[in-house]
């Protein structure tokens, strides 16, 4: 199979541009380390639709809808598709798809507008377990151990060092237990941690089999926990799950970690909780990203934030992008490849 690729400029790619009689697939921001593998993959959608890759990354939303103003499907990554822009690219019916490079696609695109108006969203599956997983394990260790800070210390000439919290023996509480849920369990056993899961849908023989106790009340999870870990995908039973009340039953000198979604816990509460300064936490995703400078979390003490990266390593990038292209060939030829339902 070949591609054949003509770059307009150093900043767009594009396959198939002599086909206009084929549809036309937008990416109008890209993650850098995306380009190579995505360029690997475009082959799969020759004679099928033709491409156009933007090669940077903005947030710009007049932009973003410039560029993808010509589109029939649009690829949907690192960037929200805000109902201004969901009204600008389909009104006219002419984005028929959007293929989104992730899991939580409800906290991206309204799906109940992208629903009436027949339009399909894609997702891609399982595609980062590990990745996520290990950048939960990186932050959960940047809590306990503070390299970050320690390193710090020791550029600016300091050898004050500061104590680390030991796992060993600590208490991993697990809300969610799907494969970022079951990757962190594994881990856990090789620090030789206890691993408590809340979630409704565990099975028992899963959690046997991984030496995990489940947990029937989400509030007794966090109460009986050393160390919290949010693995739960925002769906409409999801969205708030996480309660306020619940938080409250954080013990001081937990560790709390979300590398799931924001929206899953109830507005405002983790910074009401955490404004108190007895729990320390690590967030890779929030409710508005990028992150506001006026936002409360700011002010917490101590906190370790990541740009909603957790998903980002070399082997989620491959797996993630073959799964878009593969839901875009599989939407021009009549498949239902990753549809969300």
């Amino acid at each position: 199979m070949h591609m054949n690729t003509n770059t307009i400029d150093s900043d767009v790619i594009e396959t198939q541009p002599e086909r206009t009689d084929l549809p036309l697939v937008v990416a109008p921001v890209i993650v850098e380390s995306m380009i190579e593998p995505f360029a690997a993959n475009f082959p799969l959608l020759h004679d099928i639709a033709r491409v156009r890759m933007y090669r940077d990354f903005t947030l710009d939303k007049a932009t973003i809808i410039e560029r993808a103003a010509q589109a029939d499907a649009v690829i949907v990554i690192g960037w929200h598709v805000t109902d201004d822009m969901l009204d600008a690219l389909t009104v006219d019916n002419h984005v028929r798809c959007f293929a989104f490079g992730g899991t939580g696609v409800a906290s991206y695109i309204d799906m109940a507008t992208a629903r009436e108006r027949g339009i399909r969203v894609c997702n891609v599956r399982h595609y980062g377990d590990h990745a996520v997983a290990e950048h939960a394990w990186a932050l959960i260790l940047e809590l306990a151990r503070r390299v970050g800070e320690l390193d710090a210390q020791v550029k600016a000439g300091s050898w004050s060092g500061v104590d680390g919290i030991g796992l060993h023996g600590k208490t991993l509480g697990l809300a969610g237990f799907g494969g970022i849920g079951q990757t962190m369990a594994r881990i856990a056993n090789g620090f030789g941690m206890r691993t408590l899961v809340w979630n409704s849908h565990v099975h028992e023989d899963v959690a046997r089999k991984l030496g995990v106790t489940t947990v029937d009340d989400m509030g007794d999870l966090f109460e009986r926990s050393d160390v919290v870990s949010l693995h739960l995908p925002l769906l409409d039973e999801t969205a708030g799950i996480v309660t306020g009340e619940q938080l409250e039953r954080l013990r001081p000198g937990t560790l709390f970690v979300n590398t799931a979604r924001a929206e899953i816990i109830e507005p405002g509460a983790l910074a009401k909780r955490l404004a108190r300064g007895d729990v320390r936490a690590a967030l890779d995703v929030f409710d508005e990203e990028p992150l506001p400078a006026d936002d409360p979390l700011r002010a917490v003490p101590d906190i370790v934030f990541t740009p909603h990266v957790a998903w980002r390593d070399d082997e989620a990038c491959v797996n993630l992008t073959r799964q878009v292209v593969d839901a875009l060939a599989s939407f021009f030829t009549g498949g239902d490849y990753n549809v969300v339902k």
